[in-house]
């Protein structure tokens, strides 16, 4: 029998991100499509963009601790992206719409703000400074992307929700 290490599950954990990482940049422009609001449109668009560089760095932290990039079917991110495909289908041309993606997008967000932060604290537990700051980085960056969300939702997107035709 193999005793499973904080190196196995930092390792399980990375897969496991990178799989929830790729499924996102398959999951943003359907979001981006389906919003109303042009900022929230653009936030999405902005976050594809880091997202690439988000698996990148994921393929770098991989080859740091010597194994191969690959993903294992994480059953969280599937669950939360279907909850955001539920929202697009059940209130699309509705006022509620754009408050509901941003909702389902910092659900993303907060799993991503997890993961990260779990496996920066396990990498630097392990030695790995080259992954720490690979992973902090992207952490830092999934935090400013929530927080940017929430502006959105502040600024407007929750106050329109509100709204009731006349």
């Amino acid at each position: 029998m193999v005793t499973k290490t904080l190196d196995t599950l930092f390792h399980e954990t990375l897969k496991d991100i990178y799989y929830a990482e790729r499924k996102i940049l398959k999951a943003l422009p359907k979001m981006a499509k389906g919003a109303d609001s042009m900022e929230l449109k653009a936030a999405f668009e902005k976050h594809r963009n880091e997202t690439e560089v988000h698996v990148e760095r994921l393929q770098q932290v991989f080859e740091i601790f010597g194994k191969r990039a690959q993903g294992k079917t994480c059953e969280a991110i599937e669950g939360i992206i279907a909850e955001g495909e539920e929202m697009l289908d059940d209130f699309r041309g509705e006022p509620a719409l754009d408050a509901g993606l941003v909702s389902s997008a910092q659900a993303v967000e907060h799993y991503e703000i997890a993961r990260y932060g779990t496996l920066a604290r396990w990498a630097d537990e392990l030695g790995m400074k080259d992954a720490l700051a690979l992973l902090v980085q992207t952490l830092e960056e999934e935090i400013a992307t929530d927080a940017a969300l929430t502006k959105l939702a502040e600024g407007g997107v929750n106050a329109k929700a509100q709204k009731v035709a006349a």
